[in-house]
């Protein structure tokens, strides 16, 4: 799980679960012809954040009996033309368009462990159809150029887990970021520590596997970037610089004035003492 500093979550290995038996096509379409057989599947790409729920469409160009959806390769939901609905669990439900060719799958409250493909195969002539379901963790708002730290811990794994990070998909050089782990009984916790600069709004997702995994477990958070507020010290730097030197220059005003009455006052009191003199 990634975390901000202190914030800590861990994860536990769950053992392989033998993937489900495939669904063998209805020989009875055998015969149909391929070109007027066709799933269309939208979208194709789908991001969610983690508890929300998500929907993808299955549109049957031809004559359909029996259609199943999987997501990570485990089989979730089938559904029958005549109308019948059968999920495995409340997590997944179906419903039919008005015109029986169109059918809504949804996955409610998804997980970032269902991160990955949502396949949807129809019995018969008809070529499976794959989606990509992207889960995002916790969002968090950063300020531009901000120097983050996130820490990506694994708990109870053994073997010693190999630890991976990317961004935005792209794998991020290891050189950027540092993992230890330490012994704990029979098992091995890890810590890996990635920092980096944020420059632009970025998921970012820590990987986890060991040789027993077939896809590794992975842990998101989609970081937004914001611009910085205003620096105003120059501003205030420069307003206080023309003030001081307007206020200077009022106070010399002021002195040559005073000053120039005074001697105005002077000459004049001198000149009356003169004609009174003479």
């Amino acid at each position: 799980m990634i975390s901000f500093k202190s914030l800590y979550g861990s994860w536990r290995h769950v053992p392989n679960t033998p993937t489900p038996a495939r669904q063998h096509p209805d020989k009875s379409c055998l015969l149909c012809p391929a070109a007027s057989e066709e799933v269309q599947l939208e979208p194709l790409n789908s991001t969610v954040l983690e508890g929300s729920d998500v929907q993808f469409n299955a549109t049957v160009v031809g004559t359909w009996r029996v259609m199943t959806w999987s997501v990570q390769e485990f089989l979730v939901l089938t559904v029958s033309s005549a109308g019948g609905i059968i999920p495995s669990s409340e997590q997944f439900s179906a419903r039919f368009s008005s015109d029986n060719r169109s059918v809504e799958f949804t996955v409610h409250n998804v997980t970032r462990s269902q991160s990955g493909p949502v396949t949807c195969t129809v019995q018969g002539n008809f070529r499976p159809k794959t989606a990509q379901l992207y889960v995002q963790g916790e969002v968090f708002t950063l300020l531009h150029d901000l120097w983050v730290e996130l820490q990506c811990l694994t708990t109870a794994w053994f073997p010693v887990p190999a630890v991976s990070w990317t961004q935005n998909g792209a794998a991020v050089n290891s050189s950027l970021y540092n993992t230890t782990s330490m012994a704990d009984g029979d098992s091995f916790n890890s810590t890996s520590v990635l920092t980096f600069q944020a420059v632009s709004d970025t998921t970012v997702t820590c990987l986890a596997t060991v040789p027993t995994l077939k896809n590794p477990q992975s842990s998101s958070i989609f970081l937004t970037v914001v611009p910085k507020p205003p620096d105003w010290t120059v501003l205030i730097a420069v307003v206080v610089s023309l003030g001081s030197a307007a206020l200077l220059v009022l106070l010399i005003i002021g002195i040559i004035f005073c000053y120039r009455r005074r001697k105005d006052k002077s000459e004049k009191l001198l000149t009356s003492i003169l004609l009174v003199l003479l």
